[in-house]
């Protein structure tokens, strides 16, 4: 290998890919999927467009690919942790086997028996037809994890149907690939008209054997970094060359007994890797920095590998064989729906799920893409077209997966979305949940800014020296109980009892009421992330005293400001929905002299606000000032 060359193909390849990943975010913009942008781009990059990539540059640059697919292979099996699935065992087992064998079988066939009307089977002998309808069934029954958790976090989905999805994504992934390396030698021996006996499969189960030894020897040898102290980034760079040495290995296997023994011994680096990945997650201390190593790296490896797989294709290819594509996706659909009805009913799940679980098993990305740009380099003659049909299949599986996945956790309601809340807050209302001195005290310093202020007390505590405040009592936190308080979607709710009963609060108007401004009083720092998730503000009394008395010390002006401490002087959120100022700039507001405005937040997101910034609805603006001045410019803010 030139040196010189390599590092030449590298650069550039580094421009493409960095331009790759911008070009991505724009079909992202677009609801396109992410690898979607990542294909094409790779395409025009490549030889059958501006040649940036050309064929000997990608052959030079293989050795990406397979570091890319050990860490695909290494992130499929991290999802495998035993202890999550046992609780599902019995509808993951039917499932599995109903799309696995119901999928696999029902495609092989089809593919088989409509062979003469796919342009690069049409003249294969009848052989050679057996062994690509296999390997493309094989393919059809693979999932994407990550497309799956993705939509799960997204709906923060939960419940008997989630599990058992999850539990199955995970399982066929690791199942597909030993059912691929069944597949690929059964293919090889077929087209290369080698004698199909009892010695073979002697063979191939030896090499399933010792890919499986190696796979547990590689599951040790994983936890080595994790017991080091190094940087995540580093031990994410160990993890990647120990994936690409299994690839290396088998490669000088494969060499040097066809040099001794005239037969290849053919181990199956995807497999060892995820059988290693396996070991590491459910035998060892370090699953869960595992998979952060692999979160932290994945982006990277995904970019560089669809972006390889783009620039491989041609876009003449690919446009030749869509049509047949889209016929293949649609029995895919056909061979799943019918696996998901023998799961539901071989398991004796509920009846409901019946029709619809099929659904969550549609999205394919890194692992089906990973086996057919095998399939591609170990059948030249062939394998572009397969490959190209493949990638379409996953390109439409891509954009239709997602939206069923959702629409079907949503139909068995184990979807916990957030309830709708009003677009603009209509009233200053406070809703205070726990009696105490401490929401007394808030409850009295809302009511002097002129809020009006509920407590709700959830505990039999005296009454006795409060004066002017409503006092509502809840004897139980249900979802019944909190209707009955009547509580409106535009008050700010505070929460201030047991971390335990916040979560339930939280979570209940969350999902059913839509508050947008939710506060909680936080106990325990370890429960912090999961309030986080919910998207309330979080205020942690035991370091929030130690932040404010810093930032006495380092800004005593501005602190006293924005505690409200300065005479006369207040700070206040005003949220944009009047019509009128929408599009308007901060500089033609004509503020009063004695307001300054400190920020602007969008969607979330401050911005960073100047006289040019203009305002949209829903924004909102954070100013100072006296208080007269600001409680005249509410009006002009608001409807």
């Amino acid at each position: 290998m030139d040196i010189k060359l390599l590092i030449t193909f590298l650069i550039g390849f580094l421009i493409v890919a960095l331009a790759a990943n911008e070009i991505a975010k724009v079909f992202q913009k677009i609801k396109f999927p992410l690898i979607t942008g990542l294909i094409i781009t790779g395409i025009i990059a490549g030889s059958s467009v501006l040649n940036f990539i050309n064929p000997k540059a990608l052959k030079e640059l293989s050795f990406l690919n397979e570091m890319a697919l050990a860490i695909i292979a290494f992130s499929a099996g991290s999802e495998l942790y035993l202890d999550e699935l046992r609780s599902r065992i019995k509808s993951i087992k039917w499932m599995t086997i109903g799309q696995l064998v119901i999928t696999f079988a029902m495609s092989s066939i089809v593919i088989y028996l409509v062979a003469d009307r796919i342009p690069f089977m049409a003249n294969m002998p009848s052989t050679h037809k057996i062994a690509v309808a296999v390997l493309f069934a094989t393919i059809f029954v693979a999932r994407s994890p990550s497309s799956a958790i993705a939509v799960i976090n997204e709906m923060r989905a939960n419940g008997p149907f989630t599990k058992t999805v999850m539990g199955v994504t995970v399982v066929k992934d690791v199942l597909v690939i030993i059912l691929f390396a069944i597949s690929l030698s059964i293919a090889k021996a077929l087209i290369n008209d080698e004698a199909i006996n009892l010695l073979f499969f002697i063979i191939l189960l030896l090499e399933l054997i010792t890919s499986f030894g190696l796979g547990f020897l590689l599951g040790k040898l994983l936890q080595v970094p994790f017991l080091t102290k190094f940087d995540i980034k580093l031990k994410g760079f160990i993890i990647l060359f120990m994936g690409y040495g299994i690839y290396l290995f088998s490669h000088f296997i494969r060499i040097k007994s066809e040099e001794l023994f005239s037969h290849e011994f053919a181990l199956e680096p995807l497999l060892i890797c995820i059988i290693g990945s396996f070991v590491l997650t459910n035998y060892s201390k370090h699953r869960i920095e595992f998979s952060k190593t692999l979160k932290e790296i994945s982006p990277i490896i995904y970019i560089v590998f669809f972006t390889l797989t783009g620039a491989s294709l041609s876009i003449q290819t690919l446009m030749s064989v869509f049509g047949i594509a889209v016929a293949f996706f649609f029995l895919r659909l056909v061979t799943m729906f019918f696996g998901g009805i023998f799961g539901v009913y071989a398991a004796n799940d509920f009846k409901k799920y019946a029709l619809i679980a099929w659904m969550p098993y549609l999205t394919q990305a890194g692992v089906a893409l990973g086996l057919a740009t095998i399939i591609s380099e170990e059948f030249p003659i062939w394998g572009h077209q397969f490959e190209a049909i493949i990638i379409a299949i996953i390109v439409i599986n891509q954009l239709v997966g997602p939206p069923l996945f959702k629409w079907a956790l949503n139909f068995v309601k184990e979807s916990h979305l957030r309830a709708r809340s009003p677009k603009f807050k209509t009233k200053q209302d406070a809703i205070i949940f726990g009696l105490e001195n401490q929401s007394i005290a808030l409850a009295q310093q809302l009511q002097k800014n002129k809020w009006n202020v509920r407590i709700i007390n959830t505990e039999e505590k005296s009454r006795n020296n409060i004066e002017n405040i409503e006092i509502t009592d809840l004897k139980i936190i249900s979802l019944a109980a909190l209707k009955k308080l009547k509580l409106d979607p535009s008050a700010t709710i505070i929460l201030m009892l047991s971390d335990d009963d916040n979560y339930k609060l939280a979570e209940l108007i969350y999902e059913n009421i839509g508050t947008k401004d939710v506060i909680v009083r936080l106990n325990e720092r370890a429960k912090f992330e999961k309030f986080h998730k919910l998207g309330v503000l979080i205020i942690e009394p035991a370091t929030a005293m130690v932040s404010l008395l810093d930032h006495f010390v380092r800004s005593p002006s501005a602190t006293s400001l924005l505690m409200g401490m300065d005479e006369g002087q207040d700070t206040i959120d005003i949220e944009v929905s009047n019509q009128d100022i929408h599009g308007m700039r901060l500089r033609e507001l004509r503020l009063p002299s004695d307001i300054l405005v400190l920020s602007v937040k969008r969607k979330g997101q401050l911005i960073v606000s100047h006289g040019y910034t203009r305002l949209r609805l829903e924004d909102i603006i954070t100013m100072v000032g006296s208080a007269t001045s600001l409680d005249e410019l509410k009006f002009k803010f608001e409807k």
